[in-house]
């Protein structure tokens, strides 16, 4: 059987999707399933590495004032409760409890949260990649939302099951990116009104960021310029 290069390339070309920024005034953040019961299955990332990026997830949300949707699963149980950081970041948002839903869009409540934020971009990030965040992020796809997948915030069992969910994600168009990709698309321009407070949530969440930016505050106000410097 004989295949031309155009028939070979419309797979590729079916798979192709126009870039698409997101929107912080049509973006809501879903945390899920990041329980402390289930932080032990998170061996894809170091310990310090993930709890950093999923605090940072939802610091996202807190620094650009967009809406957060909160789900547990079975949280009575080992699963055990929501890091209690995120909790104290949001104290006025009602953690969405469900009782045997595994994909949370399955869980009533969980779905009307979401169409009820009327936002059609929605950044995820959960425990454990392959299902949590895998199932939600491509039934949300289906309902035709717009969705970014958080992976350095979503941890499962091994690199190799990250690998292969990522993979499945971005095939059925879902954003799968950084959360630092995420901040600088919801900046967009450091003469922005946000910008201010990215300076400080860099500063905890990329500690080499915040190093630079310190520098920079430190030479502004020193004012020493050193030879050859001013060539730059």
């Amino acid at each position: 059987m004989n295949f031309s290069v155009s028939t070979l390339l419309i797979p590729l070309v079916a798979l192709a999707s126009a870039w698409e920024q997101i929107d912080k005034e049509n973006a809501l953040v879903a945390i899920v399933d990041v329980q402390v019961g289930l932080f032990s299955l998170v061996r894809d990332f170091d310990p310090v590495s993930f709890r950093n990026s999923i605090h940072a997830h939802a610091d996202l949300a807190k620094t650009f004032g967009l809406p957060v949707v909160l789900t547990t699963s079975a949280q009575s149980g080992p699963n055990g409760p929501m890091s209690s950081e995120i909790l104290d970041m949001f104290p006025d948002v009602k953690v969405i409890q469900r009782n045997g839903e595994i994909n949370a869009w399955d869980n009533a409540e969980f779905r009307e949260a979401v169409e009820k934020s009327g936002k059609k971009q929605i950044i995820i990030a959960g425990i454990a990649t392959d299902v949590c965040t895998t199932f939600l992020a491509l039934s949300l796809k289906e309902a035709g939302y717009s969705v970014w997948a958080n992976a350095e915030a979503s941890g499962t069992t091994t690199e190799f099951v990250r690998s292969l969910s990522n993979d499945r994600m971005a095939r059925a168009g879902v954003n799968v990116v950084s959360w630092f990709a995420i901040a600088a698309d919801l900046l967009r321009d450091w003469r922005s009104p946000d910008a201010p407070r990215m300076i400080p949530f860099f500063d905890r969440w990329m500690p080499a960021y915040g190093a630079v930016a310190r520098a920079h505050l430190g030479a502004v106000n020193n004012g020493t310029v050193f030879p050859g410097e001013d060539e730059f």
